[in-house]
């Protein structure tokens, strides 16, 4: 009796294993429906999509688009903004689909470098948090300027010295071409492993 309840133990272990790694990766196909594109309404659309996701550390992110079309770069804010593909962080995805696996908390930055694709608004903005449930970090820290405090009856002395802006290190992320792990196969496996135990405890009374 003994052994039987050491065997339930462990394999009830290993089953709790396998149920958590069902959720543990969620697959966030970018744009849903309208893919990776020049989207009708500008960058709104995918500003849209991304607002009503939660992306964690381990989520992927499928770029759906037709291989010589359209391809993927992560880039910096700066590049970002100004639709550059200077700076790059990574290589371009120029096979799709193309899937990235989101390996750090923060912000990361997406551009099409075809043609005028970004400045049609082909560019995704997202914010990753370390887990489920977890606050994103902020981007946008407010800094308060500091006014120094005169040491000097010298007017000059007494003039403010800029303050140096806080340097923003962008997180890697692994750009991948096979696409992740089904979460729903996990939980299928796990079904499947949980009715053998099922099976194997009857056989053993």
């Amino acid at each position: 009796m003994e052994k039987l309840m050491s065997v339930v133990v462990v394999l009830g272990v290993v089953a709790a294993v396998l149920l958590q790694c069902t959720t543990a990766q969620t697959v966030h196909v970018v744009g849903d429906n309208i893919g990776w594109t020049i989207p009708q309404g500008g960058a709104q659309a995918y500003q849209t999509w991304a607002a009503s996701k939660q992306f964690v550390v381990g989520d992927f992110l499928t770029f759906n688009f037709t291989t010589n079309e359209h391809d993927v770069l992560k880039v910096p804010k700066e590049s970002y903004d100004a639709c550059s593909s200077a700076n790059p962080i990574g290589n371009t995805i120029t096979t799709g689909p193309a899937n990235v696996t989101l390996e750090a908390a923060g912000s990361h930055y997406y551009i099409c470098t075809v043609g005028r694709h970004c400045l049609a608004g082909q560019k995704l903005a997202i914010t990753v948090s370390s887990s489920l449930g977890a606050t994103p970090p902020s981007t946008n820290t407010p800094t308060t300027p500091t006014t120094p405090t005169p040491t000097s009856t010298t007017p000059a002395d007494c003039s403010p010295s800029p303050t140096p802006s806080p340097r923003k290190v962008e997180g890697p992320s692994t750009m991948a071409s096979p696409p992740p792990p089904s979460s729903s196969s996990i939980g299928v496996f796990a079904s499947f492993f949980v009715s053998l135990i099922s099976v194997a405890i009857a056989f053993l009374f």
